[in-house]
């Protein structure tokens, strides 16, 4: 008579062992693109880079609310934001001499000729004079902390809530006119923070 085989069947494997070999798999894929990055050009580098781009986008959404995207929204923290994550070089430069010959003539203006002064100027003067009278404390300690850092986030997020809620949902707020430039803006606010915070606490 003929042999007969056996064939051995496969059971289905358990869930959780799917689920933490997929976990262990994404936790080496993070460690390879910290590694990848660092050998890039170090994680410093892409955190400076997040600063700038978070940084103009800032100041892009400051702009676009002083003169076509006016909204109930609490922009003015548009300011501090700035503040915090403005890059050094662009800090220094507008702290020195040249930030305090800004906010002087700013002040004249605003002062003595207020018709000459639009208000639209009122939030990137606020900002000049932040930068120059704000104390060590803020500008230097702060500034460069995870504290920040921290209120960074916190105002990108306090902003991407109202916008969202003013647009009347997610969906809304990339449907709307102007829509997307507007939700990008903000969720490029968010970047920068988190990417900072990750980095420091890796």
């Amino acid at each position: 008579m003929g042999r007969m085989e056996y064939l051995a069947m496969k059971t289905d494997p358990d869930p959780t062992q799917l689920i933490n070999s997929d976990l262990n798999d994404l936790k080496i894929a993070a460690k390879n693109l910290v590694n990848h990055a660092s050998k890039l050009g170090s994680l410093g580098f892409g955190t400076s880079f997040l600063k700038w781009v978070a940084s103009f986008s800032a100041i892009y959404l400051l702009i676009l609310d002083r003169t076509n995207w006016r909204t109930n929204m609490l922009t003015s923290l548009l300011v501090p934001y700035i503040f915090f994550s403005l890059p050094s070089v662009l800090f220094n430069f507008l702290r020195g001499e040249v930030g305090k010959w800004i906010a002087f003539i700013a002040v004249v203006l605003r002062l003595f000729f207020p018709r000459h002064f639009p208000d639209w100027l009122e939030m990137p003067g606020s900002l000049i004079l932040l930068l120059v009278v704000a104390p060590n404390f803020f500008a230097h300690t702060l500034r460069g902390s995870v504290i920040g850092t921290v209120i960074c986030l916190l105002i990108g997020c306090y902003l991407l809530q109202e916008h969202i809620r003013a647009s009347g949902g997610f969906r809304n707020s990339f449907t709307r006119s102007h829509g997307i430039s507007n939700t990008l803006g903000i969720i490029l606010l968010l970047v920068y923070p988190l990417w900072a915070l990750v980095v420091h606490f890796l």
